[in-house]
């Protein structure tokens, strides 16, 4: 969804196949239970409190912004999600997955068992919904499966992708088992996690090296 106009709120949303689905049965299967809240198109750089014009004018350049068309790839639209967190909450919750980049052969595997800090009190937890964990580029992957959520998307073993095709690709769960079978010299590439409930969010480098014969 998209907010058109800054003067008058006007939502331009845009359903997946899904949602056109239960709208097309006419028969009140479609109701909206759940949304979020983004700000991806938002430079918070530009507020600018030196304004001659005063307090007033301090976010004109962020008012001014356009505003991100609505199109239904939540890999590539709503990555800054917007979200409450408990009232006296200090400190905002990151992710850790022990990484701070990764390094790895041709044919190596790596498990991802992200844990989420400062969340809700706690020091180190696990959140109730997982993790949406995004591998940037999967057409060298042999597999990519996730465990741990009730429901969460299992990608088949034998990955296989072409140029011009989607390369990206979202799991969920709490753990993520990946195995490598790059063909190239070496591939550059990012693994993106996501907590479902507190919103944090760490993206780690990711280098593939083909290891040679």
């Amino acid at each position: 969804m998209a907010i058109l106009n800054n003067n008058t709120v006007t939502i331009d949303a845009v359903l997946t196949a899904k949602g056109r689905e239960l709208m097309a049965r006419n028969d009140g299967s479609f109701q909206i239970t759940q949304f979020s809240l983004a700000d991806d198109e938002v430079d918070y750089t530009l507020y600018n409190p030196q304004n001659p014009s005063g307090s007033a004018f301090y976010g004109q350049a962020i008012e001014a912004m356009p505003v991100i068309e609505a199109f239904p790839d939540d890999t590539q639209i709503m990555i800054y999600k917007l979200v409450t967190l408990p009232r006296g909450t200090a400190k905002l919750p990151v992710i850790n997955i022990g990484y701070n980049s990764i390094n790895l052969k041709q044919g190596a595997t790596l498990t991802i068992t992200p844990q989420t800090l400062n969340y809700l009190g706690a020091t180190s937890t696990f959140e109730a919904n997982g993790y949406a964990v995004t591998i940037g580029d999967v057409r060298y992957l042999s597999t990519f499966s996730s465990t741990g959520v009730a429901g969460a998307e299992v990608t088949p073993t034998g990955v296989t992708q072409t140029l011009g095709s989607q390369v990206s690709q979202t799991l969920t769960g709490t753990t993520i088992n990946t195995l490598f079978g790059s063909n190239l010299n070496q591939i550059t590439t990012t693994i993106t996690v996501l907590g479902r409930d507190s919103g944090a969010r760490i993206t780690v480098p990711l280098v593939i090296t083909k290891t040679n014969s």
